[in-house]
């Protein structure tokens, strides 16, 4: 009879951890939104202007190979002094970390994506924190047997190239810190 109750017990352990979904999770496959900030480069980003129109501008932001897709559009933030656009994508990458929130950790649970894939989709904008441009993007990739996966991301390897159509917008958007989430939102 003991050991019946200590089975018991055991499995209905095991099934908190399935339901809550952190039984093999462990802390460096987490990253705080404080962190999940660029840190490659993208030696050979083009940018060309497309459209000098009142009251947007549009840009053709392409990537290459090897070249990492998230810092490079926060150079050309930087660059352009964008203060507010939007933006979508198609192209493909060889490999990407890609991140889902979980409200409950406040932290972005990490995706890795290793290999060749499509860019099925990509989008995202670019708003103001404390007077920088901050970059805010979600991809789906697609796999080579047609599945996808998509997420927030952190890091986009470019292979063999990634076009990024963007539209500057007139006003500029403010993001604020949200203590509730620990993410910067968009006032």
């Amino acid at each position: 009879m003991i050991k019946v109750k200590q089975l018991s017990y055991a499995l209905s352990l095991v099934g908190i951890a399935f339901t809550t979904g952190y039984s093999q999770d462990t802390a460096s496959e987490y990253v705080a939104p404080s962190e999940a900030v660029p840190k490659g480069e993208a030696p050979r980003m083009k940018v060309q202007l497309l459209n000098h129109g009142e009251p947007t501008k549009q840009y053709a932001v392409i990537f290459y190979q090897g070249d990492e897709a998230f810092s490079g559009l926060l150079k050309f933030a930087e660059k352009y002094h964008i203060t507010s656009a939007h933006f979508t994508a198609i192209g493909a990458l060889n490999g990407a970390t890609l991140g889902w929130f979980d409200p409950q950790r406040k932290m972005y649970k990490k995706i890795p994506i290793q290999g060749q894939h499509e860019v099925i989709g990509m989008s995202g904008d670019i708003a103001l924190y404390q007077g920088k441009p901050v970059v805010h993007t979600h991809m789906v990739v697609g796999t080579p047997d047609g599945t996808t996966r998509g997420g927030h991301v952190l890091a986009a390897y470019v292979s063999p190239t990634l076009e990024v159509m963007v539209t500057v917008d007139p006003v500029a958007m403010q993001k604020r810190f949200d203590p509730d989430t620990d993410l910067t939102l968009i006032e």
